[in-house]
């Protein structure tokens, strides 16, 4: 009997041990990889796996592939080159006595240093980027900097035909630019609805980045009305209001398509956040109905018909609580501080005030500046809006006509100005008189054409003569270069001792 029952617990307890290391070992994790510092010998798994979840109904990727096949024969692949140039440096040069007494051109370039400062060349660049076909005729949208400069444009459609390309006109302030290729019956990409992009949708953007073929990434919409202040960089009055999404964008994906789930252009790629210059988790857009506007003014006038509501403004949070009581504003206050207000201007004629908050356009909310700015942009001058706004505590509406840079409601006709790329001021006479000098036309914002292009002129700049002639404004500096093609600039800058020249050739300039 004893032995009976020692042998029973002898074969319990094997049978037990053995059902122990069974289990165990169908329950013991596989070693998937490598192991985090080598401690816990904890596994990395594929970050697809998740235990527990095998038998449960996950919704399969949407399929995308019929939107890429609608979009892709309208995304194109540009290609730019610009020469090499010969620039005139901004190194100081004082004349001598005997220039003042026979004048520049008896010593002629040889001893004059280039005609004001020594000229050094300048090697020529390539580059390439992306566009979209927005008809059947050849008018393909791009960003500005794909094209800014260009000597040579060429075209790739997805067919790999290619075409010679010419610039119709350009927009620096939002980055926009629309060039044409001489073709007909070509696929094109069809407007979508910005307005009715919402966070967290599926978007895909097209493009050609880093000189490859047509590329198709995948992503959602992450935010909307994003600032990144990459065009107020170089544009005084820059628009931003970006879509931002999380498809991979790289550099050459500039001027490509943003499109939604059907197919429809939704916006332009044309920037990414990035440390290093490559895809680093966000990029940015510009949203389509933004850029129909641009394209339209382009296409019937030659160039952006931009209004103005004529104000200065802030972000109450950018606003010091100290002063919040000069504004008359809450703390919970949701929209855009009036913080001036243009004497004259269309904001003025339709009674809106200093301290006023703006907090919609035509209906449309506009909690911040970048949403206000592109709601505005999108009219021209003459176009009468809704303004709502905050007085105190009391919401008020007001109608008002926006009015251009002029201060009134007729079209603006591009001119000579223009060709030099840059945001010219007239000079106050007080500002003037700071700097020992008699008045001037300030230069800022030198973003493209011939300044950048044929000078090494900086911010800051102060044109006091074109050729021989005193330059006090910038109607006056107009004048003198609708009837000079070549000038020499003369001028200052502020904080720089001596006077400095540069030459420009507006030859080859678009003709006003």
């Amino acid at each position: 009997m004893k032995f009976r029952q020692i042998a029973a617990t002898v074969l319990i307890s094997a049978a037990t041990a053995f059902a122990s290391v069974f289990v165990y070992s169908k329950f013991q994790p596989r070693q998937a990889g490598p192991y985090q510092n080598g401690s816990d010998n904890i596994p990395v798994n594929y970050t697809s796996y998740m235990p527990g979840t095998e038998h449960r109904n996950i919704t399969p990727p949407t399929d995308f592939s019929a939107a890429a096949k609608l979009a892709v024969p309208g995304v194109v692949h540009i290609k730019t080159k610009i020469n090499p140039r010969q620039v005139t440096n901004n190194l100081q040069r004082k004349r001598s006595v005997l220039e003042d007494l026979f004048g520049d051109d008896f010593f002629g370039d040889e001893f004059q240093g280039g005609g004001g400062g020594r000229k050094y060349y300048v090697p020529g660049q390539m580059a390439s980027g992306s566009g979209v076909l927005i008809s059947d005729d050849g008018y393909i949208v791009t960003n500005n900097h794909v094209v800014d400069d260009a000597d040579e444009i060429t075209v790739t459609l997805n067919d790999y035909k290619t075409y010679k390309a010419k610039v119709i006109g350009t927009d620096p302030n939002t980055d926009l630019a629309v060039i044409k290729v001489d073709a007909k019956n070509l696929p094109y990409m069809l407007y979508g609805n910005s307005d009715e992009v919402e966070i967290g949708q599926w978007v895909l953007a097209i493009g050609y980045p880093l000189n490859l073929e047509t590329t198709v990434t995948a992503g959602i919409v992450s935010a909307k009305a994003r600032s990144i202040g990459i065009n107020k960089q170089a544009k005084r009055n820059a628009i931003e209001s970006f879509i931002q999404t999380d498809a991979a964008v790289n550099q050459g994906n500039s001027g490509g398509a943003l499109i939604n789930t059907a197919g429809e252009l939704i916006g332009i790629n044309s920037a990414i956040a990035s440390p290093t210059g490559a895809y680093a988790g966000y990029s940015y857009a510009i949203p389509v109905n933004l850029v129909k506007k641009v394209v339209n003014d382009i296409m019937k006038y030659g160039n952006v018909q931009r209004a103005y509501l004529g104000i200065r403004y802030q972000d109450p949070n950018s606003i010091p609580e100290e002063k919040w009581g000069d504004y008359g504003i809450r703390r919970d206050v949701n929209g855009v501080v009036v913080t001036d207000v243009v004497t004259s201007g269309a904001a003025a004629d339709a009674g809106i005030q200093k301290g006023d908050v703006i907090t919609g356009i035509n209906g449309v909310n506009t909690p911040s500046i970048p949403q206000m700015t592109e709601q505005i942009a999108r009219f021209k001058p003459g176009d009468k809006i809704s303004i709502s706004y905050l007085r105190g505590d009391k919401s008020r509406t007001a109608n008002a006509v926006l009015k251009n840079i002029d201060g009134n409601t007729s079209i603006v006709k591009a001119t000579v100005i223009d060709a030099l790329g840059a945001d010219l001021v007239t000079l106050e006479k007080g500002d003037a008189a700071k700097i020992g000098i008699r008045g001037g036309v300030y230069v800022d914002n030198i973003s493209s054409g011939v300044l950048k292009k044929q000078t090494n002129m900086k911010p800051s700049f102060i044109i006091m003569k074109a050729g021989d002639q005193v330059v006090s404004s910038v109607e006056q500096l107009r004048g003198i270069l609708e009837k000079q093609k070549k000038v020499q600039l003369e001028g200052v800058y502020p904080e720089l001792n001596g006077v400095y020249y540069y030459n420009i050739d507006l030859t080859n300039s678009t003709d006003f």
